[in-house]
């Protein structure tokens, strides 16, 4: 199914019907939630010379099918840079926020590139795709394909956390096109908590807040692969923090992630 006429709805009106086919346990997926948010920051900052530099969303609570409105306030306007909140609502209730801020380039004579070690995984064509399975696997997964290139898969019963691999939309079910940030925010999200390998048996694991460092803007089209590794710092008495990076199949740095995670094993 395409996204492109929901990312309509957000761009054109406040209220916004979210379709079946995403949930993620007893909530719509996180990342079309935050794709929604970011989709909808797009549309207030009006700037083309202002790029997404960095953005928190916190995931107050369930979001179900149907129904939503998003809501979005300026904070503040800047001449380099914009902050502003967007907010989803349902039945009178918050129950996902955003606060993004976009910035135009300016010249500086600081520059670092101390980046982290790209990972050398065999191409996707030389891994097996994980099969969705039905009653086993969120509903959002059957519209993602993924390539598990180092580490366990969940609910394996690993005495260390974390993994890698590939990733991209499905073909079969998104036609090709160029890539939205929203898209971008989707498919970053589609991987499960660096934990969940250490599972013994299927438990929640739910996401609390994730923040996301915008580094390469994407010139991509919505069916290319990308590159993604999850590092677990801590977990202890129910939560878990982590940190991932994901990559272009031509190894550029696109985004830096963070994320607390509440666990429920």
């Amino acid at each position: 199914m395409s996204l492109l006429p929901l990312y309509q709805q957000v761009e054109h009106q406040e209220w916004i019907d979210i379709p079946s086919g995403w949930l993620q346990g007893r909530t719509v997926f996180g990342g079309l939630v935050a794709g929604l948010l970011i989709q909808k920051a797009q549309s207030v900052v009006h700037d083309t010379t202002k790029q997404l530099l960095s953005c928190n969303v916190t995931f107050v609570g369930p979001v179900q099918e149907g129904q939503a409105k998003l809501t979005a306030e300026v904070l503040r306007e800047g001449k380099s840079v914009t902050t502003l909140e967007v907010r989803l609502w349902q039945a009178d209730t918050v129950q996902s926020i955003l606060i993004a801020s976009f910035g135009s380039q300016r010249e500086s004579r600081i520059h670092v590139q101390n980046l982290p070690q790209v990972p050398d995984y065999p191409l996707p064509a030389q891994l097996e795709k994980t099969a969705y399975i039905e009653g086993l696997m969120p509903q959002c997964f059957q519209q993602f394909e993924l390539c598990w290139a180092e580490g366990y898969y969940p609910m394996a019963g690993s005495k260390v956390p974390d993994f890698g691999g590939w990733c991209r939309f499905i073909p079969q079910l998104h036609p090709n096109r160029e890539m939205k940030l929203a898209d971008l925010f989707g498919l970053m999200d589609v991987w499960p908590p660096g934990v969940l390998p250490m599972f013994k048996t299927p438990a929640p694991a739910s996401s609390l807040t994730w923040q996301i460092t915008y580094l390469q803007p994407i010139a991509h089209q919505v069916q290319d692969w990308f590159k993604y590794k999850v590092v677990t710092e801590y977990a202890e008495h129910g939560y878990s923090t982590e940190y991932a990076y994901l990559w272009d199949d031509e190894n550029r740095l696109i985004a830096v992630l963070r994320q607390t995670v509440a666990v429920f094993a």
